[in-house]
This record gives C-alpha cells, structure tokens and sequence, in this order.
C-alpha cells in the first residue's frame, strides 16, 4: 500500500499486521521486516517479561522444545535460572522422566524442606548415588537416616573428596561440630547465619535437634547471579514437561504432577483432536492446580476448540522446524508467521498466550514472532548443541558438533515418545516426519542465551517498545509497521559481497 497518514496528521508506512497477513499467501519470518519506530530509552530499559500461560510469568519470553537432544534436567535448570523454562522431554520411561522434573525442583530452594538424608551406616558410596541422580553432595546424616530424626553430622565434598575406599561408613568421616539454626528462622535471618558461618549448608533443626530442613550457600549464590531466576512460591525453580494423550500417559502425568512440575505440556504434532480435547478437560478437573499448555495448532478453529476445552496456553507451529519435514511429507501445516499471527489473534481475545514454536533461527526470528502476537518463543536447534542439551560432543571434519533430532525422526520414533507424537507407535511401516543430524557446538547456555535477549532487546528499541504488552497493543493498533521482503531483498539484507567473513556468534544473524 501507498505511505498515508493518520487523522492526527502522522505518516503511516508499510502495512499493519492485519493488512500483511491478509494478502495471501502464508509468510515465513524471513518474508517481513518491522519498520523502526521512535527511540527514546535505553535498550536496558527494555522488560521482556512475559505470561507464557495463564498463570505462570517469565522474565525472558523463551521455553526449550521437549526433543530429546535438547532438554532434560541440566538444560531446564539453566533456562529457569536465566528467567526462561525447559519442557522435559517424554521420550524416556516415567521414571526418568519424573527424576529429571525433581531435579530441577530440588535444584534451588529457599528452605530444602525434603531434603536428602543418610545415616550414619551408609557409605560414601551412598554419597557418589546422590550426586550422581541429583548432582549434591552436601548430605545431613541423622541417626536413622530420615528426615526428623536427630542430625547427628553432615558429609560434605571435602570430608570424602581424598578418600579412596568408598565402602567405609559415614560415621567415620562426618563433620560433627555442626553450625544450625533453630526452626522458626527467618528466611533473612539463616542467610545472615550462612554469609558469617562461611558453612556451606545450615542445617535446621526443632528443640529436640531433629532435623526439619536445610539451607544451601550455593542458593544464596545463584540468588545473587540470576536475579531473572524463574521460580514458585516455594522458591523453586519453574519447569514444564510433556506427555501424550495416550491412555497410559495417565500414570505419566501422575509421577509429573508428584514431582511438583508447574505445566504440562499436551506434546503432539497435530493437537486439533477429540483425544487432545478429552484429556485437556479430564486434566483441568484432575489437576486445576498444573497449567495445561495444548497443541500443537496453526489455524483459529484450531485454537478455539482447544481454548474452549480448558487449554491455560496454546503452542503454535507444523513443520516449521529446522529437523521438520512434516509440512512437504504430509502436504499439512502452515507458514510459522501466518500461524502464529491468526493463533493469536483468537487466543487473545480470551486472555491466553501463545508460544511461537519453531523456526527461530537468529535474534531477529525471536523478535517478529513475539511482534506479531506470540508471548513467548520455543525453540529446538538453538539450544542444541550447547553444553547443557543432552548428549555428547563429537568432530566431523574438525568441527564440535552434537547430534540434534527430530522427534519424528525414524531413529526418534524408535523410542516410545517420539512414535507417540506422531501417533505411530502402533504402525508396522513408520512415516517419518523429521531428520537426524548435527548441529554445531554453541557453548554453555548461560552465555547463549542472554546475548540472544541483549539482541532482543536492543531489537525492541529500534521497534520504540519498552517491553512485550507494549509491542503487542502497538500490532493490534496498527501502529506498529511491517513490510513485505522480496528474496533480492533478504539477500541484501544479510551479509554478502565479502570474501569471507566471521559470524560473532551463531544466532546473531
């Protein structure tokens, strides 16, 4: 359309979202650029926090994919300390999966009110358990190894780190002479006990020495490094898991819910369906207290059945994934942009977000789809490949790489959660939807991730928008403009005409 102006006399370049998206034919982020807008703050000014459900607020607008080579316990524990949270995956046994939500919630804890405990008859063998399925090793040892017994000692790294046999009994190496703190403390009052002990832990006991919890230094110190942490009343650390709506998921989602997960998430290719809209109300009356996140959808007939059901989010994207090859295989989905613009559009107008699922390959993919309605970002091949996804590195032609799936990958649905995607699991002759590679090595989370909100943010002020409420009533509004990019277009707009060059880093461009 031809530049105009506004009844105030303001020009008006480009197109409003609606007028974009109503020309025909679906887009992709790539097809579009949003047009600057007016600075006058900082990009520290800039707030990204974001509802990602009904009732569950993050700080930094992104969630991890429940693929099995990107998120167990260590990536969901990275993501919730930098504001964010992991989906565990579902391609594993109950158990495993259960052990990888109690992980990230026993991980950081205000009062450790379930802590855990040994007697005096274990062996440091006991120790190398613990520390290996909950990665501690600071243990309270009572007299008969339960919790509300008499602390009698605690065993600590240093007690046992030069002690060769592991077969002898914690009672021979146990610190006694321990510093606690009566119960009833004040939260404020066993930190100051911490900073000045200089104790690693502080146990907490009633009048009769019984051990009733426990306090860790090492809280205190990612309390102080992650203000942005993501966390429950109980000050524990968010995290989200995914289940099929298969009939024996039931027990899944039980172990889930026993474990303290704050959503689930209905993990299926193609979420517009009666098992999806059955379970979404049997989980609502089951379990009011877990927010359900449904999907996944890519049409509004879609996002309205499943909004009606019950659904607290809604979880966007077919086939738009870089291991995805469901949108040529089964001639089904829709271009990622298109998607979660009409998602949203219905989803807003009953209070619930969406999260753009898929096709976030840089900074600026992860700033248009929240431009255009998404609440948050999921997403899969980013965060593969860094040290904290599953997995081991490996060298192909000198290049650090880790392998990265799909989840319809016929090596993926060789396990069980994969298959039950894709509704598979019962088929002799297996479509797959997805690939196996390999993607390169990223580096550690902690320094991933927020040079990609850095770059968010300063894409929020070329935009003039202090933070996401903001940019999304500027979309509805039409204040906030887009323009179409033809490909000579997107080929100028990245790098080109140089001999060679070196990215800063991967995601930025």
């Amino acid at each position: 359309m031809e530049s105009n102006r506004t009844p105030e006399g303001q020009w008006l370049d480009g197109y409003s979202a609606e007028e974009l998206f109503k020309r025909g034919k679906g887009i992709t982020y790539k097809d579009f650029l949003i047009l600057p807008g007016y600075i006058d703050f900082s990009p520290q000014e800039v707030t990204l926090e974001t509802r990602v459900s009904r009732n569950i607020a993050l700080k930094t607008p992104v969630l991890s994919s429940p693929m099995d080579t990107v998120t167990e316990s260590n990536m969901a524990i990275a993501l919730a300390l930098l504001g964010g949270m992991g989906i565990i995956h579902a391609n594993s046994t109950i158990e495993e999966q259960a052990r990888h939500v109690e992980k990230v919630k026993r991980y950081e804890n205000g009062f450790i009110r379930d802590p855990v405990v040994l007697s005096p008859n274990h062996t440091i063998a006991a120790i190398d358990e613990i520390k290996e399925k909950y990665g501690f090793s600071g243990i309270p040892i009572t007299e008969d190894g339960t919790l509300k017994s008499k602390l009698v000692g605690i065993v600590t790294n240093r007690d046992i780190d030069l002690e060769k046999n592991h077969d002898i009994k914690l009672s021979e190496v146990m610190t006694t002479g321990l510093i606690t703190a009566k119960e009833g403390v004040t939260l404020s009052e066993a930190n100051q006990i911490l900073r000045t002990s200089k104790k690693g832990k502080l146990p907490i006991i009633d009048k009769e020495g019984r051990l009733v919890a426990l306090m860790s230094r090492t809280d205190l110190i990612k309390n102080k490094d992650y203000p942005l942490s993501s966390k429950d009343k109980e000050k524990k650390l968010l995290v989200g898991a995914a289940v099929s709506t298969h009939p024996e998921d039931r027990t899944r989602i039980e172990a889930l819910v026993e474990k303290g997960l704050d959503l689930l998430v209905i993990d299926s290719a193609q979420g517009f369906s009666s098992y999806q809209i059955e379970l979404i109300k049997e989980l609502k009356r089951i379990y009011p207290q877990v927010d359900i996140m449904a999907g996944n959808v890519v049409t509004m007939e879609q996002a309205s059945a499943l909004i009606k059901a019950g659904a607290d989010a809604l979880r966007i994207g077919m086939g738009p994934g870089s291991i995805c090859i469901t949108q040529d295989t089964m001639a089904s989905g829709r271009s990622q942009a298109t998607a979660v613009y009409y998602s949203a559009r219905i989803a807003r107008e009953q209070n619930i977000p969406v999260v753009a699922d898929g096709g976030i390959t840089n900074i600026g993919d992860i700033t248009k789809g929240l431009a255009i309605g998404g609440s948050a970002v999921m997403m899969g091949s980013l965060l593969a490949g860094t040290r904290e996804a599953p997995g081991e590195y490996f060298y192909e032609n000198g290049v650090r790489l880790k392998k990265y799936r799909g989840m319809a990958s016929l090596e993926a649905m060789e396990s069980r959660g994969g298959a039950k995607r894709y509704n598979t699991e019962d088929q002799k002759i297996k479509v797959a939807q997805g690939v196996s590679g390999a993607v390169v090595d990223k580096g550690s989370v902690f320094e991933f991730l927020p040079y990609l909100m850095q770059g968010v943010r300063h894409a929020f002020q070329d935009m003039g928008c202090r933070d996401v409420p903001t940019l999304h009533e500027r979309m509805v509004s039409g204040k906030l403009r887009f323009e179409p990019r033809s490909l000579a277009a997107q080929m100028q707009g990245g790098v080109h005409s140089l001999y060679s060059f070196k990215k800063p880093i991967i995601g930025a461009d």
